[in-house]
């Protein structure tokens, strides 16, 4: 891996920033903490605020890890910037919206000082050409006395991978440097490690992790940070990286492997609602088998099958099956 980027969600106090930045040591080569926090509900931590930069400058004068927080808006990239902050990200949220993201551009282009990086987290929803459109916001701030380097982060949606999104970025953008955000990826902790495995093996060029001194006391998002040792840990375990001839191939499967898993949850929503309209027959006392329907449906089928270029008659056998097990689950 080329980068190493951990540290907490977000800086909390003082004592947490510090020890956590030290247990880290060696074992990263950029420190994050948000410090400005654009959350869902105002009732949650919205961040430290200012006195978060001077604990960020802290930490880069003890432990000579670059710096790392979360802007998103033109003041807070200005002051972050006069605080000697290294690099600055764009979260998802802000990500789906152009217009911020153009708003922070300018101000990175004006400001007086030039950032060694600036990072983009997709979008909260599946959208690699949204995504691609910010990068190249950046691109176009940048100047030949004005330069910085522009990564994009793959934090998934919704904690799932979106893998199908991070491949079409890598065939949009094929200069970008592509990092893996497993937190938010997974949402969990005891998934961060074998997506830290899956960024190795297809050749992401970094990890940004979140990483606290204590977890299980966290502010926010607890339940998908994981403590300095785990961290060291997982690096210790990651695997060699793929020949770049079988990469393409682990990101297809990747991607199939999404699918199925959309497929499967799409088919337990189907039999749910199954239930309920097996609930609703045996009270108006009517059949569980309408012959009418099911050929309604299975002709939609057929004719869908037609026009997707697959053989009606696999996709028939699919929805027999399909409707039989409808009927089980009805009865």
């Amino acid at each position: 891996m080329n980068y190493l980027i951990a540290g907490p969600c977000a800086a909390e106090t003082h004592e947490q920033v510090m020890q956590t930045a030290a247990a880290l040591k060696g074992y990263a080569d950029i420190f994050r903490a948000g410090i400005w926090k654009p959350r869902t509900s105002p009732d949650t931590f919205q961040g430290i605020g200012d006195e978060g930069l001077k604990w960020l400058q802290e930490v880069k004068a003890t432990t000579g890890m670059d710096v790392a927080t979360e802007v998103s808006t033109p003041e807070q990239v200005h002051q972050a910037l006069a605080a000697g902050i290294d690099y600055l990200w764009i979260g998802a949220r802000s990500s789906a919206n152009p217009i911020l993201v153009q708003h922070v551009a300018d101000a990175i282009a004006t400001s007086a000082q030039t950032p060694k990086g600036v990072w983009v987290k997709n979008p909260v929803n599946e959208d690699a050409e949204l995504w691609a459109g910010n990068i190249h916001r950046l691109l176009e701030a940048q100047t030949s006395s004005h330069p910085f380097a522009i990564w994009a982060i793959h934090r998934g949606c919704n904690h799932h991978p979106c893998w199908r999104m991070a491949h079409r970025l890598r065939m949009l953008c094929p200069n970008i440097p592509l990092v893996m955000d497993p937190s938010h990826m997974s949402g969990k902790s005891d998934h961060i490690a074998s997506l830290c495995c899956a960024a190795q093996t297809l050749g992401y060029e970094g990890l940004m992790t979140e990483v606290h001194i204590c977890p299980a006391e966290a502010w926010s998002d607890a339940q998908q940070q994981i403590t300095p040792q785990a961290w060291c840990d997982i690096l210790h375990q990651l695997p060699g990286l793929a020949q770049p001839d079988d990469r393409e191939l682990l990101w297809l499967r990747k991607e199939i492997d999404e699918v199925d898993e959309r497929l499967w949850d799409a088919l337990a929503d189907r039999m749910e609602v199954c239930r309920q309209i097996g609930q609703h027959k045996r009270e108006k006392h009517l059949p569980v088998v309408q012959p009418d329907r099911y050929q309604f449906i299975l002709e939609r089928r057929l004719e869908w099958a037609k026009q997707q270029g697959l053989d009606p008659q696999t996709v028939g056998e699919i929805m027999h099956l399909i409707h039989n097990e409808s009927i089980r689950v009805q009865s």
